[in-house]
């Protein structure tokens, strides 16, 4: 057989073992940017069917590995099955590696190489019990270099020694691996492992063991890693927008209360009117509401809350709406218009005996939604004014509501929005918000198509400055 006269050779033993280095990463790599391969893998609770799915897709290149090495001459290295079963024995259990085991046991099976289908079962049990019993961090965090393992080992007992299994599973399929060597130089004919009448060279076999595994562990960790801080990142945006939608209602809340108080005495029927209102408002408000609804929703409960300050304001309130249809169905951040409408009449329209007029507009400019909210109140003076050092947005003022909106809008959209007020003093202020356009049908994790639209880095940039 042609690998028994090669597996004598040293030189082709080196390069073997340095080519299945470069085949372990080359499969594993592939296999990573496969987005089924990543979802099946980090699954939690996977169904059998899914599992086997998984080992599909991990044994069918290997098995091809096996057929190469049988039938391609002084190709040794396409066979990583020991290590393979291995793997599947530490990530998917002992029953699972057996299975993966006997497909890549096959082709040399039908090489008459008998003696690798029990080889590889024995291997399987082995692997798939050592994953029982240690953790599944200690699993991930296998290291295929062994030096540093072996090093941090040293470092760790030396301070506070402790029951390394890192170190446990280093040597164990470093011990396999010499095993498995010593059978194949007995059994030439009917199993195949690579071995040398060199300790140096059979060092080198048994140490080439560890890094094969270790190297799709690490691979596959980073994705691992990549997929957490991808979790730790959609939690930490989703408390803080639940944190901001939390922050507007007791404010919001505080000032109609406020304006019903007013009324109570001298007109109670308006009052109750507006109190009426008032729950409609928070029978909304008490519901599970998504982070971004459609354009038309936002209106909805905005026509509500212009109800109760319309009743408390009489004629003295106008309200001028200038909706363009096609912007109706556009996802936006759900209480985004209130605490902007609340300002104009607040700080705009209030102070004027007159009152005045809050006009609403939307309309598609340039890929984008625009927003407007103007009134025709007492304006801002232009010293309250002042230029943001990290956005160059100016920022007046010091509003709950205007700072809410500001921020969110900034978590949500990052660089892609804009936020511009215009005021004017004694002819009154207008708010214009630009945002990327998104479709209602998103979905209630709308708010995470945003972030992945604009990028995280710039969502994740605003959420460690807060």
């Amino acid at each position: 057989m042609t690998h028994l006269v090669n597996a004598a050779d040293p030189k082709l033993i080196l390069i073997t073992l340095l080519i299945e280095l470069g085949v372990a990463a080359a499969v594993s790599s592939s296999l990573a940017r496969s987005i089924r391969f990543k979802r099946l893998l980090l699954q939690k609770d996977r169904k059998p069917r899914q599992t086997l799915k998984l080992l599909a897709m991990i044994c069918v290149p290997l098995m091809l590995g096996v057929w190469v090495r049988v039938t391609v001459p002084n190709f040794l290295a396409a066979d990583i099955s020991f290590e393979a079963t291995i793997l599947l024995g530490l990530i998917m259990g002992p029953a699972y590696a057996a299975l993966g085991g006997a497909a890549m046991a096959l082709p040399a099976v039908l090489h008459h190489e008998y003696w690798a289908l029990p080889v590889n079962l024995l291997v399987a049990a082995v692997a798939g019990s050592f994953s029982a019993f240690a953790d599944e961090e200690d699993i991930w965090l296998f290291s295929p270099l062994i030096d540093l393992s072996i090093y941090r080992w040293f470092k760790r007992n030396v301070r506070r020694p402790h029951f390394d299994r890192q170190i446990i599973l280093l040597v164990l399929i470093t011990v396999m691996q010499f095993a498995i060597s010593m059978f194949a130089r007995f059994y030439p004919q009917h199993f195949f492992d690579l071995y040398s009448d060199s300790w140096p060279i059979q060092l080198a076999i048994c140490a080439s063991a560890p890094v094969v595994v270790g190297i799709p562990l690490k691979i596959w960790n980073a994705i691992r890693i990549e997929r957490q801080l991808e979790e730790q990142g959609r939690l930490l945006l989703e408390a803080r927008l639940d944190a901001l939608q939390r922050q507007i209602n007791p404010h919001f809340l505080f000032n109609t209360l406020n304006s019903i108080t007013s009324l109570v005495r001298s007109q109670p029927e308006l009052a109750r009117e507006m109190i009426v209102k008032l729950a409609n408002i928070l029978r909304v408000l008490l519901k599970d509401r998504e982070a971004f609804v459609p354009f038309s929703e936002e209106l909805a409960f905005t026509d509500d809350y212009l109800a109760i300050e319309v009743v408390r304001f009489g004629s003295k309130l106008r309200v001028v709406k200038e909706i363009a249809e096609d912007t109706l169905n556009i996802v936006v951040p759900s209480m985004l218009l209130q605490p902007l409408i609340e300002n104009s009449i607040k700080h705009g329209l209030e102070p004027r005996i007159s009152g005045g007029t809050v006009t609403l507009r939307s309309r598609i400019l340039d890929g984008r939604l625009e927003i407007e909210v103007e009134d025709d109140g007492v304006g801002m003076a232009p010293e309250s004014t002042a230029a943001s050092p990290v956005s160059g947005l100016v920022r007046p003022g010091t509003g709950i509501g205007m700072r809410n909106v500001r921020e969110r809008m900034e978590v949500l959209y990052g660089h892609e929005a804009e936020v511009s007020i215009e005021s004017r003093p004694g002819r009154g202020t207008k708010v214009v918000l630009l945002m990327p356009i998104l479709d209602s049908g998103a979905g209630p994790w709308a708010e995470l198509g945003a972030v992945a639209q604009v990028g995280w880095g710039a969502a994740m940039k605003v959420i460690s400055r807060g």
